[in-house]
């Protein structure tokens, strides 16, 4: 099992606890994701490797590459390639046994069972059995990380996650189309009514107390409606801003005995 090849298409927070637990498995994982990834908690999103060119998250290091070769020398150095690549042409050029889809984009985005031995997706969109072999649950509750061999994950509600009583409110939401302008940072303690940031000179408040877990890329183009940012309302929670979270961990759990369930299964028939 060691080195064999994981594709993993996003590198968003969730796709990135997957990416972790898989690259300290054992496994040699490539990255692909859009050219301007728009993650919230992108202290812990691989995808930032994109903007920054490398990026280190809990002591491994992912790397942006543009080509095959370089590729390969981040699997040589330890490190996890990223490449720009949202249509997956890599997939076709290094024939992984394992694809997994982890864009969390709610609908599939070209993702099939053709495209590996084992094919895996994370959360709605992917009907397990037909476009992949296993979907894994990423809605909250009892269920999170639980594997689905035939059917489908739960549909998204759109109501974020309770965290101390607190759940839509806790959510930075853009007022309108425009580029963002961030004025605090990913750490900051942040009370009620302050200015998080601006959109298109529309302030954008905190609507409660707490530090600002994630917050989209500065001078990203944003649209009315858009997720831009998360405070948590645990105001002495301010190290979880760059440590990968419990739900993402759950979801590699999932994801990893995904793998070894369809591997076993294989080599037993």
């Amino acid at each position: 099992m060691l080195d064999e090849v994981v594709v993993v298409r996003g590198g968003g927070d969730i796709a990135s606890g997957t990416i972790q637990k898989l690259h300290r498995s054992g496994f040699k994982v490539l990255v692909l994701d859009v050219k301007k990834p728009t993650s919230i908690r992108r202290k812990v999103c691989f995808s930032e490797a994109i903007y920054e060119k490398q990026v280190i998250i809990e002591d491994i290091k992912a790397v942006c590459v543009d080509n095959a070769d370089d590729v390969k020398k981040a699997w040589k150095d330890g490190s996890i390639p990223v490449v720009v690549d949202p249509q997956g042409k890599y997939i076709e050029f290094l024939k992984p046994e394992i694809v997994i889809d982890a864009i969390l984009a709610k609908k599939n985005l070209g993702t099939n069972k053709d495209m590996a031995q084992i094919t895996i997706a994370l959360g709605p969109g992917f009907e397990a059995g037909k476009d992949v072999d296993i979907v894994i649950e990423t809605m909250r509750g009892h269920n999170l990380g639980r594997l689905i061999f035939k059917g489908r994950a739960m549909n998204n509600t759109g109501i974020p996650g309770n965290i101390n009583g607190y759940s839509k409110e806790r959510v930075l939401y853009s007022p309108s189309d425009g580029i963002i302008k961030n004025i605090c940072e990913i750490g900051d303690k942040v009370k009620m009514g302050d200015v998080i940031a601006y959109v298109e000179k529309i302030e954008v408040k905190a609507l409660i107390n707490g530090v600002l877990r994630g917050i989209i890329r500065d001078e990203i183009k944003v649209f009315k409606g858009m997720k831009i940012g998360d405070i948590d309302p645990r105001i002495t929670e301010e190290k979880n801003c760059f440590t990968i979270s419990d739900k993402a961990r759950n979801i590699a759990g999932g994801v990893l005995e995904a793998i070894l369930y369809l591997k076993h299964k294989k080599f037993n028939k």
